[in-house]
């Protein structure tokens, strides 16, 4: 099992100098991972390795430690006719299916009637989170956490290098708090 611990944590997470609230689950269950198992953004995973149960802390993530620059080449013009049906919005995520079969999430970044211009890039790239933190809970791993966990966190994203992978989460929609580099 090689010494793998499972770290539970509230947490609450703004783009550095703004007041929003990106995502959050201070009030709701915890997020639990296993340690360096990649189920979260590097720079968040790298900031926890030695904390305890019961301590507290802010984390300042840089965008190449979480989801990556924002790369103009991710962006991508499309014809109308392929949202038939979709009453299309400025700002609006879309979840569907890229050549490879994989699932994909792209924003609406703006529209006419013949072009959609949509952006592969995550949302959160290119953004500088700040993250408090609680660590709720630290302990061993079991085999089961190994088998149920291990795959990935519920919490994917990350950081993609490559256009064909671009993914969101479950955590506030962007996958905030998950993920590894693609």
């Amino acid at each position: 099992m090689e010494n793998k611990k499972v770290m539970s944590l509230h947490y609450c997470v703004k783009e550095q100098g703004k007041e929003e609230v990106l995502d959050q689950n201070q009030e709701g269950e915890t997020l639990d991972f296993i340690l360096g198992a990649s189920q979260i953004i590097p720079g968040l995973e790298r900031a926890l390795i030695d904390t305890q149960k019961g301590e507290k802390k802010e984390v300042v993530v840089l965008p190449d430690e979480a989801y990556g620059e924002y790369r103009v080449d991710f962006l991508q013009e499309v014809p109308r006719d392929q949202f038939e049906g979709i009453d299309l919005r400025e700002g609006m995520t879309l979840f569907g299916h890229g050549e490879d079969g994989r699932s994909v999430q792209v924003i609406v970044k703006s529209f006419n009637d013949q072009m959609v211009m949509i952006d592969y890039n995550h949302p959160l790239a290119g953004k500088t989170l700040v993250f408090d933190v609680t660590v709720v809970d630290v302990r061993d791993a079991t085999e089961e956490d190994l088998m149920v966990m291990g795959g990935g966190g519920c919490c994917g994203g990350g950081h993609h290098d490559d256009h064909e992978e671009h993914g969101g989460g479950c955590c506030g929609g962007g996958g905030c708090c998950g993920g590894g580099h693609h």
